[in-house]
């Protein structure tokens, strides 16, 4: 083969804030601000449709977003380099070693993971186990950080989270405190909190980013074919915007994801995940929770990973949370793990 080619870090100052960035006026810098872009990395991720708001053509949007992305150095990469990178991706426990095992160790940082099921499978439960867990020091399974939680179905529940925090050993008093929360009362109020969250995710620490539900508003809004491809575009850059936040702050992100009946279909499965292929090809970790035929157990599909294989485990939710299924807790002798 030829020379191998060298690749150099580039050298151009990182700037902290929209305010530092160089040739952008003060005035624009607030309408930066007012439209959700609080740091840079945000800015740097956007694109020029986003930034017309601001009053500007597209050619200074395109200047604006050209000098983010040479402050935060946005380059190629080897293989190798973006391997070593890797490195900063820590996991999440869900509360389940039969769950964590399903999907490599646990819920992944820089990654959107996506669980869809039918109503009362455990969905909300599992958001409000890994609002606690995250709390946790890294060598107990969590990420050392607190959790925004914006809820369109009003599931979310203070003192479900405080029974859990004090099953794990947390003060459930702070355990509150550590969790940002917001409700969100439509499809577009839905998008302007995530375009408004950067700043509340740095100054609470936040490791993880929960939507309960992802799909909800805009399936109750987006009614008939002729609304589809709106509904979808919505979608598409409300998902997009989870996945840059996702890699710019290191966090996890999880959605839930309502379900919806195939009538066609007489072999496989007949639910699928409300969004079709908008929301399947941005969620990076795919997982079906559906009901055991009685009690607290569930099961869990893996549908879909970048590096993972297919598969099933269980896990059971009960008034401590999501635990492993015990040894003799099984649906018709099909489950038997043990703890």
């Amino acid at each position: 083969m030829g020379s191998e080619t060298t690749y150099k870090p580039s050298t151009k100052v990182k700037c902290e804030s929209v305010e530092e960035m160089p040739g952008v006026e003060p005035a624009t810098t607030v309408k930066l601000r007012e439209l959700g872009f609080n740091t840079v990395e945000a800015l740097a991720t956007a694109t020029v449709s986003e930034l017309i708001p601001l009053g500007v053509g597209e050619e200074q949007a395109e200047r604006i977003i050209g000098k983010a992305r040479d402050s935060i150095s946005i380059k190629f990469v080897t293989a190798e380099e973006l391997l070593r990178e890797r490195i900063k991706v820590q996991r999440l426990r869900t509360g389940s070693r039969a769950l964590d095992e399903l999907i490599g160790g646990g819920i992944e940082t820089q990654t959107v993971t996506e669980f869809f099921g039918e109503y009362g499978t455990g969905k909300s439960q599992l958001c409000h186990q890994l609002s606690v867990n995250v709390q946790l020091p890294l060598d107990k399974g969590g990420l050392a950080g607190g959790a925004l939680y914006i809820d369109t179905e009003h599931t979310f529940s203070p003192e479900r989270v405080c029974q859990i925090a004090a099953h794990v050993g947390l003060n459930p008093d702070q355990a509150t405190k550590n969790i940002v929360y917001a409700e969100a009362y439509s499809s577009d109020h839905q998008m302007l909190l995530l375009e408004k969250c950067d700043k509340v995710i740095e100054e609470n620490n936040v490791r993880l980013i929960v939507v309960d539900s992802l799909t909800a508003h805009f399936r109750s809004e987006y009614l008939g074919r002729e609304m589809l491809a709106e509904r979808q575009r919505k979608l598409s850059k409300y998902m997009h915007r989870l996945v840059r936040l996702g890699k710019a702050f290191n966090l996890a992100v999880v959605v839930t994801n309502q379900v919806m009946a195939r009538p066609d279909v007489f072999f496989g499965e007949a639910l699928v995940a409300v969004g079709g292929h908008t929301v399947a090809h941005t969620s990076h970790v795919r997982l079906f929770i559906r009901k055991a035929a009685s009690g607290p157990v569930r099961v869990v599909k893996l549908v879909s990973s970048p590096c993972l294989p297919e598969g099933e485990s269980v896990f059971k939710v009960t008034e401590n949370g999501v635990e492993d299924v015990a040894q003799g807790e099984r649906d018709g002798g099909r489950w038997n793990y043990a703890t």
